[in-house]
């Protein structure tokens, strides 16, 4: 099989900074932005997610967490099961009802679904070699399937997430 380890190492590199930027964005903006925590856990409340509160701390500590995390390619196949595990709960509690396109009202999946699949194939490329990973000599054990093993604890996380904490309103029964 050939592969080119110039590509696949920047490759990796563009992929983790990708995902960066809108996890540091979103925690940023969950924790000083517009409602900050507060107003960010009355809408996590809103969703379903109770307590509120928690959520919004939960899924902001997660972003922040996660983002200096895969600039530095540390622990990335980690990192990206967080990213997959707040995705997956911002789909299924608020954006697959509204369709696949971002443009739709309420704001389709496509986004949120784009940025956990990237997430799975970042946890199973791993760091790459411009990472701390690599640098460190700790990311061999981490990339190919062991990588997606370890994304899957994201998946795990957020049905067990989901399934102890999410109680969405029954819809009204139109008149």
């Amino acid at each position: 099989m050939y592969v080119n380890e110039f590509a696949v190492a920047w490759g990796a590199l563009f992929l983790r900074i990708a995902l960066a930027i809108p996890m540091l964005a979103h925690g940023y903006n969950h924790m000083f932005g517009g409602g900050k925590l507060e107003g960010t856990g009355r809408w996590f409340e809103s969703l379903g997610m109770k307590p509120g509160w928690l959520h919004a701390r939960f899924a902001t500590y997660t972003e922040l967490a996660v983002a200096p995390l895969l600039a530095l390619g540390l622990l990335t196949p980690l990192a990206a099961a967080g990213v997959i595990g707040v995705m997956l709960v911002a789909l299924i509690t608020n954006h697959f009802k509204n369709g696949y396109f971002i443009f739709r009202p309420g704001e389709g999946y496509e986004y949120v679904l784009f940025i956990a699949m990237s997430a799975f194939a970042l946890a199973t490329l791993g760091g790459g070699k411009y990472s701390l990973d690599n640098a460190f000599d700790i990311g061999a054990w981490m990339y190919g399937g062991k990588g997606l093993l370890l994304g899957l604890l994201g998946v795990i996380g957020a049905i067990g997430l989901l399934v102890v904490f999410w109680r969405p309103q029954p819809k009204q029964p139109a008149e």
